[in-house]
């Protein structure tokens, strides 16, 4: 179901474990904005600790007295996990409960409140902060040192994480067994669900292909460019030294489709057949053509080796990329104890 996904840089020199338990997989959102200090939605910045996104959703919603609608969030995070993240809630008149009761089961704590004009909206953030510790990590330290800094400089294919198909790959089955079956009516929030799911297994397979063909990197005369850290995207006229500059230094990263109506228009090379189906139940579904990065660059990249034989790994990344996309190409990793 899921195809085994291409490395870029080759075999890797360690072996470690991640998630052993919750603290060693931090990850905090941070915003491009400051609340507004004002308005009808609260804004609240939210430690979670083994406790999915749903259930904070679910126990603001019941606080507040509110419809889970008028609650917002930027983005998903891990239940195994130590998450910080931005939730809002829609209060409309309402009087503002007293947030610390959240925190009477010790998994949940508000870092930080205000008010704010807007319900927040997905992949409002600017991106995330992970601190990951890998432990029982053993391999080769001086090619370790080196693939590190590889990847540093030279970032990792911007792969869709296996959270993005469920456990198992099971939300993406669900979703090809939904459009195999014409795709019938669904919750708005099901049907989101299998279309991002759909959307992102075109994306990586489309980006696996160009690895195993060795120009995922490569601009094309034609093609897009994305500029890093943005959504912003441009038309390649030509590829000139400038812009291959541009490259090298991660200011640019070659932009791949996400797959929708306009593709053809845009000039983008039809899918192959295996995947051709599930492109053109996209289109019929409503979805419009859009583009992400091929590439992404850790910001902040450090690490340091420690003493009880864990690799302590910490670095940034845009809304919408994965950490597990980083580990891919620095270890080979196992989850869990």
């Amino acid at each position: 179901m899921i195809h085994p996904l291409p490395r870029a840089w080759g075999e890797l020199p360690g072996s470690a474990r991640v998630r052993s338990r919750p603290e060693d997989f931090q990850v905090a959102e941070y915003l491009d904005f400051e609340p507004d200090g004002e308005g009808e939605h609260a804004l609240l910045y939210i430690e979670k600790r083994e406790r999915n996104t749903q259930d904070v959703t679910r126990a603001l919603a019941q606080l507040a007295a509110v419809p889970e609608r008028d609650i917002g969030l930027c983005g998903l995070k891990d239940r195994n996990a130590v998450t910080c993240q931005w939730f809002s809630v829609g209060l409309a008149g309402r009087a503002e409960p007293d947030w610390a009761a959240l925190e009477s089961s010790g998994d949940i704590r508000v870092l930080q409140s205000a008010r704010h004009r807007k319900k927040l909206r997905r992949g409002v953030h600017r991106g995330n902060r992970f601190a990951l510790v890998l432990r029982d990590w053993s391999g080769d330290r001086a090619a370790q040192e080196r693939r590190l800094a590889q990847v540093r400089a030279q970032g990792v294919p911007n792969y869709f994480g296996e959270q993005r198909f469920g456990r198992d790959g099971q939300t993406l089955a669900r979703a090809l067994a939904w459009m195999d079956g014409g795709g019938r009516r669904l919750r708005r929030a099901q049907r989101s669900l299998f279309l991002s799911a759909l959307r992102s297994h075109l994306f990586n397979r489309s980006l696996a292909a160009r690895i195993t063909a060795r120009n995922w990197l490569e601009l094309d005369a034609g093609g897009v460019a994305m500029l890093a850290g943005s959504r912003s995207f441009f038309l390649v006229q030509e590829v000139d030294e400038e812009l291959r500059a541009r490259l090298a230094a991660g200011d640019v990263h070659p932009g791949l489709p996400l797959w929708g109506r306009g593709a053809a228009a845009a000039g983008v090379p039809p899918l192959p057949d295996d995947l051709a189906p599930a492109g053109a139940f996209l289109e019929a579904q409503g979805l419009a053509l859009d583009w992400r990065p091929a590439r992404v660059v850790p910001d902040d990249f450090s690490w340091e080796f420690c003493d009880d034989e864990s690799l302590r790994l910490t670095f940034s990344l845009p809304a919408g990329s994965y950490a597990t996309a980083v580990l891919a190409e620095c270890v080979q990793y196992t989850q869990g104890q």
